[in-house]
């Protein structure tokens, strides 16, 4: 099943509703008005500008380096661009691991700036009273477990999570804690599929995987990675579904040469 076909807007509550009525969710990153006009049209059900574009857009070797102008300006742009699909927003790195009262005020002005429905931030049983005061004041938020990207240096690698018992018992303690403290929705990042399986049977709201396996009531993928414009790496996890970049490359040529060549612009492209 899916919610494709439906003109209607999706919103939190529409995804909470996928999880009772087994409608799978999809989710890609966007980080601009074009592109999200082309998701859009495609009938993807929700937008992550994610910080990934601190490394996709921006070219930085992590994601800890953007900020929350920086999302704030990325996120304008695609609601912009965005008729259908729930815009949610990441939190940038220590925009929200301060105090409580700091995340708020931080989730608040990303809200008002850039108008999308919803934030994302990363972590288990430490933001969830960040979290619970964030919900409360009528922001909606999205968790992010297993493998989280602002932890990269704590991790020291971007390997699987939770493999071993002791931290699969406490990431299934962490999402229990976020579905509590108001989550909407929990990304499930680089798990055992196994164990991805069993947080989304115990859970009332939905689960969204990448690279967590097919049993997740969603799956998300960085646009970037899925449409070939990102090959500096290319995880397991993130299926390939065209060759954008390679097509880009051979277009410019194209192009280069036609002026090279005097071939471009012709009479009829002239005033």
């Amino acid at each position: 099943m899916s919610i494709e076909g439906s003109l209607k807007k999706v919103t939190t509550q529409t995804v909470r509703e996928a999880k009772l009525t087994g409608t799978r969710l999809t989710m890609l990153t966007a980080y601009d008005f074009t592109m999200a006009r082309l998701l859009d049209r495609a009938g993807i059900d929700i937008f992550l500008v994610g910080d990934s574009l601190g490394m996709v857009i921006a070219g930085y070797e992590t994601t800890l380096p953007v900020t929350v102008d920086q999302m704030i300006y990325h996120s304008s742009a695609v609601v912009r661009g965005t008729t259908r699909a729930l815009v949610i927003t990441d939190m940038p790195f220590m925009s929200y691991q301060v105090t409580a009262e700091e995340a708020l005020i931080n989730a608040g002005r990303i809200m008002k700036e850039s108008g999308v429905s919803g934030v994302k931030l990363e972590g288990g049983k430490a933001v969830a009273a960040t979290i619970n005061k964030i919900v409360s004041a009528g922001i909606p938020v999205m968790g992010h477990l297993g493998l989280t990207p602002q932890s990269i240096h704590q991790f020291g690698s971007y390997k699987v999570r939770a493999k071993e018992k002791t931290e699969a018992e406490q990431l299934i303690s962490d999402a229990r804690a976020l579905e509590a403290a108001g989550c909407f929705a929990i990304v499930l990042e680089k798990v055992p599929a196994q164990l991805a399986a069993q947080v989304t049977a115990s859970l009332s709201i939905p689960t969204i995987g990448i690279g967590a396996g097919p049993s997740c009531d969603g799956q998300v993928l960085v646009s970037y990675d899925m449409l070939g414009l990102f090959t500096e790496f290319k995880p397991r996890f993130a299926r390939r579904y065209d060759d954008l970049g390679s097509r880009i490359i051979e277009s410019a040529r194209r192009y280069a040469d036609d002026v090279r060549n005097k071939k471009f612009p012709s009479a009829e492209e002239s005033y």
